[in-house]
């Protein structure tokens, strides 16, 4: 594998160009995703200076409360070039973000500053606006199809001909990737120990430390036995649209209690919910969204687990875009009156671009699929996890191509 499709290269051209417009970048995504290990490779090989500091050290701590610009006492090697200052879990300080205006306010000219963090720092945004107008954001994610794949195109290619297929040298190799990441999630460390016992280990141990750390102290949450049982009721419910209601009577709970523990679930990168796409984006918002796990190897439905797979994929995809500047990307659903549904829709600025069909082994289009095609005039894949399929059926005046999954997802820009 060459350095330059060597897993994280994604983030780090998002870094390269955001870092080089402001001078503080925040960059949040779950917990054990890589964001610390992939600030330390910043710090090794772009900075002569750096200072690294993480709220959950003691010592850290002290120094922070003991002295707000402690950074700046540190000795440089190189006084040409900006030191890096990396802010590891900062969000954890309840005056983090006036801490951060400060600092920004009077060491912009002087340091580069990178803020890393989990749901905390996305739970955050609500909390004023403080930080307004001085970072830029990106997000990281665990690993993906396309940041191990030799030929990921580029997004305005992609934009041009979405069902272009640019992986044929490379099947093996993404073959085995999907595996890895089918068994053990794209959680860095289970998906590089390669072992079924680690990540039977860990992923209990993961869920569990999310919501009796992050989720209880943030949201002052009470019920953590019932909160812990309704994160166990999602893998059932995964690629499916959730009713909030039937949620709440299996647990014997509020409607509006439910709602706050979801929302919880998405801030804090357990879960990720899709709407369904409507013209008018207000309507959508009423409706039952479908529901995904970063960690989807919990999954034990094979249709349910396949579709979530594609879903972190997709996502990972729109968001990078998203956070490089192209904006106005979205993922969403689409299902009408009759209940007919197509499992994914990519959309900018609302207009769709992109239908996805996820099917285990069915090599014929859905007939959902040419319907909404139809309507929509807009191209449509079907991802399949049989492996060797590749064929272009004709619908109307548009193309259907149907795929062997990891062979086009490795593709994505």
């Amino acid at each position: 594998m060459s350095p330059s499709t060597h897993p994280r290269t994604i983030y780090k051209t998002l870094w390269d160009d955001l870092s080089s417009q402001k001078p503080l970048v925040m960059l949040a995504g779950p917990r054990q995703s890589g964001k610390t290990v992939f600030a330390g490779r910043i710090a090794a090989k772009d900075f002569a200076d750096v200072v690294y500091f993480n709220w959950d050290a003691e010592k850290d701590k002290r120094r922070l409360i003991g002295d707000r610009a402690f950074f700046s006492s540190e000795p440089r090697q190189n006084a040409s070039k900006k030191p890096l200052v990396i802010l590891d879990e900062i969000h954890k300080y309840r005056d983090w973000k006036n801490y951060l205006k400060g600092v920004y306010d009077q060491f912009a000219e002087e340091y580069q500053f990178l803020v890393t963090g989990s749901g905390r720092l996305e739970y955050s945004r609500k909390a004023g606006d403080s930080l307004a107008g001085r970072f830029f954001r990106f997000h990281i994610f665990p690993f993906t199809l396309a940041e191990f794949a030799s030929r990921r195109k580029l997004l305005k290619d992609f934009l041009k001909d979405p069902l272009e297929d640019q992986t044929e040298a490379s099947v093996g190799q993404t073959r085995t990737i999907f595996e890895q990441l089918w068994e053990f999630s794209g959680f860095p460390e289970p998906f590089t120990r390669g072992k079924k016992s680690f990540w039977s280990l860990w992923s209990p141990a993961y869920g569990q430390q999310i919501v009796r750390d992050d989720l209880r102290t943030m949201a002052d949450l009470r019920n953590l036995d019932l909160v812990e049982t309704l994160f166990a009721l999602i893998p059932g419910r995964v690629a499916s649209p959730l009713s909030i209601n039937n949620l709440a009577g299996d647990l014997g709970v509020s409607f509006d209690t439910v709602k706050s523990w979801m929302l919880l679930f998405d801030a804090f990168y357990l879960t990720f919910r899709l709407s369904p796409w409507t013209e008018r984006i207000s309507r959508s918002i009423l409706k039952e969204k479908k529901v995904y796990l970063f960690n989807y190897p919990v999954v034990e439905d094979e249709a349910a687990r396949f579709e979530n797979l594609v879903a972190v994929e997709f996502l990972r995809a729109v968001q990078s875009w998203n956070d490089s500047g192209a904006t106005g990307f979205d993922l969403s659903y689409i299902r009408n009156k009759e209940k007919q549904e197509v499992d994914f829709l990519i959309t900018r600025s609302n207009k769709p671009l992109l239908l996805a069909e996820i099917k285990l082994a069915d090599e014929t289009p859905a007939a959902n699929l040419r319907m909404f095609q139809d309507r929509l005039n807009v191209p449509a894949i079907q991802l399949v996890k049989k492996e060797g399929v590749k064929k272009i059926y004709k619908n109307g005046k548009n193309s259907i191509l149907v795929i062997t999954a990891h062979r086009w997802l490795s593709s994505l820009p």
